[in-house]
């Protein structure tokens, strides 16, 4: 019985040693053990004439070995195990920044060119716009020129054609003492009145018809000096421009009344003869040009005078 619970008491000692030798020996072991091919190979046995030789066996990659009872990382490697097992990683992780930074340069160069082109497109649009801008204002100006030009040449044909358009202002009738040329005094005043309203006017042209009685040549001369004497007056006392009057001697023919379209006497379809004269007289119409309307008033201070005085 003793020895019976000695053995009981001694297994589990032994058991406790035994487990704590086989976990000491068994990594060293493993350390230790590396896996040798053997030097020496078998004698190839000569293969007989009725067996045939297999095909060498295809050789493939074994996978790395395990490095001790740790694998790949032992936590009691050393430093140079260490390095070599992280130097292939650094590599390539140098390469890839090496790699980075080498698309990044890239970029940034192709953002600067396009920057660069972007820059250039808009200064050239910029320049094209103030070119159309230039063109535009030039052409506006030429248009304003052009319609100045206009109308400076509508304003010369305006002018150009009223140069001969006249129309009547007024009109009178001077005359003339019985059986000489020497004006009456109403035919004076009338004749002052006339010159004082053109006084520092332009444009304007006095008509003038004489009459004499008298036929043929006879009446043809009287009534020329007849005209020739209102002229003189109107020379002489109110310095009237020669050029501004205009004269014909019509003799003994009446004055015509203008109106052309006035019919005949009833019952009398022929052509009536003119209507003698039998006074001394001389017929004024003050004519206007049109461009004088530009000045500030129109020479209208002349009264009508159509009296006749008797010989």
């Amino acid at each position: 019985m003793k020895m019976e619970k000695h053995f009981t008491k001694s297994i589990p000692c032994q058991a406790a040693i035994l487990i704590l030798a086989s976990a000491i020996g068994i990594p060293a072991w493993a350390q230790q053990s590396q896996p040798q091919n053997s030097s020496s190979t078998p004698a190839a046995v000569q293969p007989s004439d009725n067996q045939q030789t297999p095909p060498p066996a295809t050789t493939t990659n074994a996978p790395p070995a395990k490095e001790g009872f740790w694998g790949r990382m032992n936590p009691f490697a050393r430093k140079k195990w260490v390095k070599k097992q992280t130097d292939p990683i650094n590599d390539r992780l140098t390469e890839l920044d090496q790699v980075n930074a080498r698309n990044a340069q890239e970029i940034k160069d192709v953002d600067a060119r396009a920057q660069a082109g972007i820059h250039k497109a808009q200064s050239s649009a910029d320049a094209a716009n103030q070119a159309a801008t230039a063109a535009g204002n030039e052409a506006q100006n030429a248009n304003n020129a052009a319609q100045q030009a206009s109308n400076h040449v509508d304003q010369i044909n305006n002018t150009v054609q009223g140069l001969d358009q006249y129309h009547q202002i007024t009109e009178m009738d001077v005359t003339f003492r019985p059986g000489t040329m020497n004006l009456t005094t109403q035919s004076r005043q009338d004749l002052d009145k006339l010159a004082s309203s053109l006084t520092g006017r332009d444009g304007y042209l006095l008509e003038m018809d004489a009459h004499a009685p008298g036929s043929g040549s006879v009446g043809i001369q009287s009534s020329e000096r007849l005209a020739e004497a209102v002229k003189r007056y109107l020379v002489i006392e109110h310095q009237i421009p020669i050029y501004r009057m205009r004269s014909v001697a019509l003799g003994n023919v009446a004055a015509d009344s203008g109106n052309d379209n006035a019919a005949p006497a009833s019952g009398n379809e022929e052509q009536t003869r003119p209507e003698h004269v039998r006074t001394r007289t001389v017929h004024i119409r003050l004519m206007e040009n049109s461009l004088a309307a530009q000045a500030p008033a129109s020479p209208q201070g002349a009264s009508a005078s159509t009296g006749t005085v008797q010989p």
